[in-house]
């Protein structure tokens, strides 16, 4: 085994034995283990440096002050008010109609981490509109962002069948081919599950009070002087303007770092938060854990662990005779770990083609196996270095590690069953 993977190996264990213990920050372990790998070779100082620059990592800092300016107005309050009067009170239906909502901008916008920005400053003022900590409701919504996501055949899931049609042609095994609705069919009961469980379950699980600090302070909001009329509805106009634009920045033209930028300026700019107010509400703790993540996820991949991992799997699926069942528990429960701890985009990268492979080895069909390592991929939701979207999720609902495992096994359970148990069953490779 090869030196520089060997370390990595080492530094990653150690990383999360860090994150664990609860010694020392989220973000001091990250960027800790971000220069350990640094040092030891396993990263090259100018890939280092370019995390701190990475589009995620900016769209994040950029939404922020987005939605601190959102939080400014009386809008929110009103909305959460609104939302909160008409579920009469009750947490689950509460929960349900905004389970509702990010699963839908799930459909539109191929991020979660942005869907969570715009949900969560509605979903904090509704908590405590009801005499619930924000703690007790941020999990449950951000899982259903990221485990939805792309899921039915519009926005941005319109492409999901062209992207794996083009790794089964890069590929050249031509006997299949994925259909538009296909991933639909092999995703919807999970999406459906979810938000179930999201709404009426999950809460269940959830702490009632944060074990860390969280970045809403919405009483803090509420001291701050009212806006003036302009400020008012130009916040309420930039926000929806910056939730529309990230719907269609491809149509636009546009990354979505850059229309959260744009939007953060415009906030300052039209008056709606001050300059100080504005860079009290970047969470440059979240951030450098994003950095951290991103850079851990990336030397994972250079080094070859990926790669590792994947190689042994086809040995293994060998060994079961390809029967569907064994076969997808295995692609979904390895992608799913790797993803704990990479970006999903590239286990997914590794995991492709080794399902085409597989099948193309007995004749089978791949559809459903390269479906299945897609909701594995997209089931991350335990680890800070899973998404983007999970140190958001930590620091809104203010969750340490121990409570991210806590609340994740149940539902990471359900995602294997109903995955493997559907997807299987209706796209079988023999």
């Amino acid at each position: 085994m090869d030196t520089q993977l060997i370390i990595c190996l080492a530094i990653f264990a150690l990383t999360v034995i860090g994150y664990c213990s609860g010694l020392y920050s989220l973000a001091t372990v990250a960027i800790t283990s971000m220069m350990a790998l640094t040092l030891t070779g396993c990263l090259a100082v100018e890939e280092t440096i370019t995390y701190f620059s990475n589009s995620n990592v900016i769209m994040i800092a950029g939404m922020c002050i987005v939605a601190a300016g959102f939080n400014r107005t009386s809008f929110c309050t009103r909305m959460a008010d609104k939302i909160s009067s008409i579920a009469q009170g009750s947490l689950p239906k509460m929960m349900l109609g905004y389970c509702m909502i990010s699963m839908l901008l799930s459909q539109f916008i191929q991020s979660p981490v942005v869907v969570f920005g715009i949900v969560a400053p509605m979903l904090a003022a509704s908590a405590e509109s009801i005499g619930v900590h924000p703690s007790k409701v941020m999990f449950p919504v951000g899982v259903t962002a990221v485990v939805t996501c792309c899921t039915l055949p519009f926005g941005a899931g319109a492409t999901v069948a062209a992207e794996l049609n083009g790794y089964l042609e890069s590929y050249g095994y031509l006997d299949y081919t994925v259909q538009l609705t296909d991933p639909m069919k092999g995703r919807l009961p999970l999406l459906i599950i979810c938000v179930l469980y999201c709404a009426f379950a999950a809460t269940k699980f959830t702490p009632d009070k944060p074990p860390v600090g969280t970045v809403a302070d919405l009483k803090a909001a509420q001291k701050k002087e009212p806006l003036k009329p302009f400020q008012e509805y130009a916040g309420l106009i930039i926000f929806c303007g910056d939730a529309l634009a990230l719907m269609f920045a491809s149509k636009l033209g546009l990354q979505n770092w850059e229309i959260t930028v744009i939007g953060a300026l415009l906030m300052i700019l039209v008056g709606v938060l001050k300059p100080r107010e504005a860079t009290a509400a970047i969470p440059m703790s979240m951030l450098l854990l994003i950095v951290g993540a991103l850079a851990m996820s990336g030397a994972l991949s250079s080094t070859g662990a990926g790669d590792l991992i994947g190689g042994t799997i086809a040995n293994v699926v060998s060994a079961v005779n390809g029967n569907s069942y064994i076969v997808g528990l295995i692609f979904f429960v390895v992608p799913f770990i790797m993803t704990q701890v990479m970006q999903n985009r590239g286990v997914m990268m590794i995991f492709h083609p080794i399902a085409i492979a597989t099948c193309a080895s007995i004749g089978g069909n791949p559809v459903g196996l390269m479906i299945l390592v897609q909701a594995a991929c997209l089931s991350a939701f335990m680890t800070p270095m899973a998404t983007p979207a999970i140190p958001y999720i930590m620091d809104y609902g203010g969750y340490d590690q121990a409570s991210m495992f806590k609340q994740s096994w149940l539902p990471a359970c359900i995602c294997m069953a109903v995955s493997v148990g559907w997807i299987m069953t209706i796209f079988p490779i023999l």
